[in-house]
């Protein structure tokens, strides 16, 4: 009798831990999209939090220093590593992504210091929320800058 009350408890603490665990991850769980991706879904997307990568077009780039609100859109990139590969790398992917007008734009609003590496052709990964209105709003922005990083390495690592 005490020990099918011991199985009993301790079933039941597993069970409360699995829910938490599992309630917890679905909560939290961000999806990684392209720019195209977001558009197809539509007010599907709208609310859900999203982790998405595109191109800076420099010419959108608007800053507010009073409000520490930044604006920019970013062009479809594609997520798929082959397919930089095959179209020249990601330099040259990110440059085709801002100079063609044809493809799949979004505006992002975050609100945060303007980061150094915020400039045309950058890759940008956002983490938020897609308003109703359609503007991606980001809590996160992460920028990588290929171009910057190709030049080779510096004198003072080479030992020169």
């Amino acid at each position: 009798m005490q020990r099918t009350k011991f199985i009993l408890g301790g079933l039941l603490i597993l069970s409360a831990v699995v829910y938490l665990i599992a309630s917890s991850t679905q909560a939290s769980a961000e999806y990684f999209m392209t720019v195209n991706e977001v558009k197809a879904e539509g007010q599907a997307a709208v609310g859900k939090s999203l982790r998405l990568s595109g191109a800076v077009i420099g010419d959108t780039v608007q800053y507010d220093p009073n409000t520490l609100t930044l604006t920019f859109d970013i062009a479809h990139v594609t997520g798929d590593n082959k397919e930089i590969e095959a179209q020249g790398g990601l330099a040259e992917v990110l440059y085709q992504a801002v100079h063609d007008p044809s493809l799949e734009r979004i505006t992002i609003v975050y609100v945060g210091p303007k980061p150094d590496l915020l400039r045309s052709e950058a890759q940008a990964i956002v983490t938020g929320k897609l308003g109703e209105d359609g503007i991606f709003y980001a809590e996160e922005l992460l920028l990588k800058c290929p171009t910057r990083y190709e030049e080779g390495v510096p004198e003072q690592a080479s030992g020169n």
